[in-house]
């Protein structure tokens, strides 16, 4: 099952780069963004209706799903497509795959789970992977105040997401289940789409160009209720520092679709840096039977 959620979020999130493109054009990307959501949490609720599912839940567990909407929904999204204004996709993937990094050092800051050399070789192995992929455009990339602004936001997008990663351990370890904490939370991210959209005065509009609506449905079905529920229900499964290594397969898929339907040509960088993204990959999936992973710590009751 593992296994499965694990191949299922990396194939729609890859994927899901290319249906983005048909969603720049005429409507403003924080108002598609709060159609993605809107429409996600309302399918997920009429699912849970449907079901008969519990959807009364405390106050604190509202709190915790207006964080999710908004670290996970909402504000993390706005810094990743802002940053695309400033620094070429290459370089926002890897600021944003570094939610990996960011998912290590939050769940020893927020839930003390030790760093196992697995995780670390792992995650290094993918990131170094990324870099040799990107490697082109980041050679040519000029350090100007623009390209700067960019990397900000790209590393804030991905310290967003990881933010919202550990509101969701902390839902699930309280025993709510993962898509009905996903309908109140993209619900809520709708609405701190709506409260952004209101500030800077953007006007309700929409594109029934069929290409757009296509890809709004793929993004409502797949990339947020699909993907985000296998994700955060493998999250809670086995934690978020191995989880966000989906982070770091998301570009390799996306390489492999843009082979089909853009006439990517691989060169030997590529190859390069997608066998590092997949050896990390075994790396931080391996399962030991022998004996547990050596946390890197010096303390050796934590070790216990």
């Amino acid at each position: 099952m593992n296994t499965l959620l694990y191949f299922v979020t990396a194939f729609v999130w890859g994927s899901t780069w290319l249906a983005i493109t048909f969603q720049l054009g005429t409507i403003p990307i924080d108002l598609s963004i709060f159609y993605r959501f809107s429409l996600a949490s309302l399918l997920i609720f009429a699912w849970c209706f449907f079901k008969h599912a519990k959807l009364r839940f405390s106050l604190e567990a509202h709190c915790l799903f207006m964080a999710q909407g908004l670290f996970l929904f909402s504000m993390n999204y706005m810094a990743a497509y802002g940053a695309s204004y400033y620094i070429p996709s290459g370089l926002n993937a890897i600021g944003f795959s570094m939610v990996l990094v960011f998912n290590i050092l939050n769940s020893a800051l927020f839930y003390r789970i030790p760093l196992t050399f697995s995780v670390f070789g792992g995650a290094m192995s993918g990131m170094i992977g990324i870099i040799i992929i990107f490697w082109p455009s980041l050679s040519t990339l000029d350090l100007s105040e623009e390209s700067l602004i960019g990397i900000l936001l790209s590393l804030l997008a991905g310290l967003l997401s990881s933010f919202g990663n550990m509101v969701s351990m902390r839902t699930q370890k309280q025993g709510i289940p993962v898509m009905e904490s996903n309908a109140y939370a993209m619900g809520y991210g709708a609405v701190w789409m709506f409260i952004v959209l209101y500030l800077k005065g953007i006007p309700l509009q929409f594109d029934f160009n069929y290409s757009y609506l296509i890809s709004l449905f793929y993004l409502v079905i797949f990339g947020s209720i699909v993907a985000f529920g296998c994700y955060l229900t493998l999250l809670g499964r086995i934690g978020a520092n191995k989880a966000g290594y989906v982070q770091v397969m998301t570009p390799v898929v996306a390489l492999v679709i843009s082979t089909f339907f853009e006439d990517l040509i691989w060169e030997a960088h590529l190859f390069i840096g997608v066998g590092l993204i997949l050896l990390g990959n075994v790396i931080t999936l391996e399962k030991k039977k022998s004996k547990p992973d050596i946390p890197l710590s010096l303390s050796t009751q934590e070790a216990v």
